[in-house]
């Protein structure tokens, strides 16, 4: 057998087999009887056996195709469900998407986003994998995930990034008599315990200059790595502390209030992906929705 099999041959011999006349398996396919016989002798020719007897007027399939018919079936069915997963491809309905992420969050901001996402994609299906930022760069550098959510990013040539700045609030337990005011300034904590991130993260470095320019002591209480920690320590009435709003409103209602933090203290947010590795369309789709999701929390000169 030299030739190569086509699909349509398949298809006529299947509907042969179905319908017992070329006639009617014309019907089916929506092509001319002649298209269908000149299929099945492309194909009788190309497997080197006879595909039909006629038996009172039909055609019944041969003992050689009723022994490959099985296999015809299976390569018809697995065309079609490529033929499936490729529409949905397109139509941004299938695939894998591996995301990378600062730790909070993977339990705060992000979730929300991916029910969203996944809500018309039943086929789509995502890896979430949180860690520091300095793991997340070299995860892009390594074009190991599409997609990274993190902070601190300055710059590398492996990768694309988009900086966005979110607002930030002063966050305090409910009760609390900063829930009077409309805005909170350094002087209305210079008497209050200050929960804050990391001694040497930039956010920090920037807080304690507000402080200092407004001359008041930060009342250091506790040092996290997170915000969704400061909001959990916050909520167990352990002191107050400046967040991102991102994190601040998943815990409103729940034992926490907030407020906007004045001077502007914004929390730089990257948004970076692989500058060599191509993305898929379904992927570019998130990441798309994924920043728009930021809007509502951005700075004026951000959205300007």
């Amino acid at each position: 057998m030299g030739q190569v099999l086509r699909i349509r041959q398949l298809e006529a011999l299947v509907a042969v087999i179905a319908n017992g006349s070329m006639t009617a398996a014309a019907a089916d396919l929506g092509v001319s009887q002649p298209a269908v016989s000149r299929l099945l002798s492309d194909l009788e020719q190309a497997l080197g056996f006879q595909l039909f007897d006629r038996r009172d007027g039909r055609l019944v399939p041969s003992q050689e195709v009723r022994y490959l018919q099985p296999n015809v079936e299976r390569v018809l069915e697995l065309m079609k469900q490529i033929s499936d997963v490729s529409e949905d491809i397109t139509q941004r309905k299938a695939g894998h998407i591996r995301v990378a992420c600062l730790p909070g969050f993977a339990t705060s901001h992000l979730p929300g986003v991916v029910a969203d996402f996944l809500k018309n994609r039943p086929g789509v299906t995502l890896t979430i994998e949180p860690d520091r930022p300095e793991r997340i760069f070299e995860w892009m550098i390594g074009e190991q995930y599409d997609f990274g959510i993190t902070d601190g990013f300055n710059g590398h040539p492996a990768i694309e990034s988009r900086n966005i700045d979110v607002r930030s609030v002063c966050v305090f337990p409910e009760g609390h008599t900063l829930e009077s005011v409309h805005e909170v300034t350094p002087s209305l904590l210079a008497d209050e315990q200050i929960i804050h991130t990391r001694r040497d993260s930039d956010f920090f470095g920037r807080l304690s200059r507000v402080f200092q320019d407004a001359d008041v002591t930060l009342n250091s209480h506790i040092e996290v790595r997170q915000f969704t920690a400061a909001c959990e320590l916050v909520v167990n009435g352990v002191g107050v502390a400046i967040v991102s709003e991102l994190d601040a409103v998943k815990y409103a209602g729940r034992g926490l209030s907030f407020r906007p933090f004045r001077p502007i203290l914004p929390h730089t947010l990257s948004l970076v992906r692989p500058v060599l590795k191509q993305p898929s369309l379904v992927a570019l789709e998130f990441i798309e929705l994924f920043s728009d999701s930021l809007i509502p929390f951005m700075t004026e000169a951000t959205t300007g």
